[in-house]
């Protein structure tokens, strides 16, 4: 056989191997879990962990001493928010009509903002009403932290400053939520015994780029971390989703975020790992109810959201680099020019491994484009969509060597002096 019969052979095992081995990665059942109303201790974990004898959730967090079964705790919700006022009137107005039951506040911390968010969420909270709005500016970073933690730090202590929450709802300024998101986040944590309880918002797909990259960006990220693994409570795999993380105070003390995290370019992972790391449950799934209302209506907004964060997604290191070229072009891009090559040159072989890799490429985006409400005429074109992110990995390291690193918002963010 030829080199190339040898890689797309090479190509249909990977993708035996992701459709059946890789955690069910494509699969998008992995949902919030539901538990009836006034139910908030005594149901399984989900993994397979029973309640203890006194009907409380396997690791230990059941109602606390003199607290009422059915008590609903404090929730500080924490928005950090840097050049904002563009999606603020779509996100904002959703946090402070949450139909939560028990005490809510929402401390939205401007990071420096250009153009006007601190003094539009004050006017938003004036117009909408709803819970109690507080914001603070913690003014620029401090050598070594990022922006966005540097204001979740702010915000976590503002918010304890004013009560002791037990819960602390870390959103984006560009997630809106449906009124009862607030309460069945806390529900699950409660019920299953979460420390973390994270949903990947479900991102704008108007566009034409978006529709062929959106999707895709989530799909690559369960491939990356599979849902079903993360949620393991002796797995070693962490995740979360940076939009939408409800966190126990405590579970937060104990792991010391987000001090311990403070120079993290993916802070929701570190954060997960963190949380993890010091003994948390943690739990990750798409949402239903959670929407990013964020446009990137081309090409080039897109391009940087990838890219500011992909090199560091691989540590910074050339050999991941160049294996992660090696393997997005072998998975993904081989299969296609091997249907290709087969059919013009009458090697049945060459074509028939091509296109039975390609095809199970396919099925396994099927459920991601459902789950956006796409046209399944866009998983064939997986491939084009996979050699896009290679080119925005590829030049998000570029910009690190040129010491441009991960720009957003005005900052660019060299590699961390040390891993969180």
């Amino acid at each position: 056989m030829s080199a190339l019969t040898w890689i797309a052979a090479g190509s249909l095992v990977v993708w035996l191997w992701l459709l059946l081995g890789q955690g069910f990665f494509w699969r998008t059942d992995v949902r919030l879990p539901r538990t009836p109303p006034g139910e908030h201790g005594n149901p399984p974990d989900g993994q397979g962990n029973p309640p203890d004898q006194d009907g409380n959730p396997p690791d230990g967090h059941g109602p606390a001493p003199g607290e009422e079964p059915g008590g609903w705790p404090s929730v500080a919700i924490v928005v950090p928010a840097r050049d904002e006022a563009a999606v603020l009137p779509a996100s904002l107005p959703s946090l402070l009509a949450q139909d939560y039951p028990g005490p809510a506040e929402v401390f939205l911390i401007d990071d420096g903002s250009s153009d006007g968010t601190g003094k539009l969420a004050r006017e938003l909270a004036d117009t909408y009403g709803g819970l109690p709005l507080t914001v603070g500016s913690p003014g620029e970073p401090e050598p070594g932290w990022t922006g966005k933690l540097w204001a979740v730090r702010h915000g976590i202590a503002l918010a304890k400053s004013a009560h002791k929450s037990e819960f602390l709802l870390l959103t984006d300024a560009d997630i809106a939520h449906e009124p009862d998101s607030l309460r069945e986040l806390v529900r699950a944590a409660r019920a299953h015994g979460l420390d973390l309880v994270s949903q990947m918002a479900r991102l704008r797909v108007t566009t034409g780029w978006e529709r062929l990259i959106v999707p895709a960006f989530v799909y690559f990220f369960a491939q990356l971390y599979p849902f079903r693994w993360v949620n393991r409570r002796r797995g070693r795999r962490a995740a979360a989703a940076g939009g939408c993380v409800l966190l126990r105070r405590g579970a937060a003390e104990r792991a010391g975020v987000p001090e311990v995290i403070r120079q993290a370019i993916i802070d929701d992972v570190a954060l997960a790992r963190a949380v993890k790391r010091s003994g948390g449950a943690i739990w990750l799934g798409l949402a239903d109810r959670v929407d990013s209302v964020r446009p990137y209506p081309g090409l080039g907004e897109l391009w940087r959201m990838v890219s500011r964060s992909a090199y560091a997604q691989l540590r910074h290191n050339p050999l991941l680099l160049v294996a992660a070229v090696v393997g997005l072009a072998g998975v993904y891009l081989a299969p296609p020019v091997a249907l290709c090559a087969g059919a013009l040159t009458g090697r049945p072989a060459l074509l028939v491994a091509g296109a039975a890799a390609w095809a199970l490429m396919a099925v396994t985006y099927v459920p991601m484009l459902r789950y956006y409400r796409q046209t399944l005429w866009l998983a064939p074109l997986l491939p084009l969509t996979a050699l896009l992110y290679l080119l925005m990995t590829v030049d998000s390291a570029l910009r690190h060597w040129r010491g441009q690193g991960a720009a957003w918002k005005g900052r660019t963010y060299a590699r961390p002096s040390a891993a969180p």
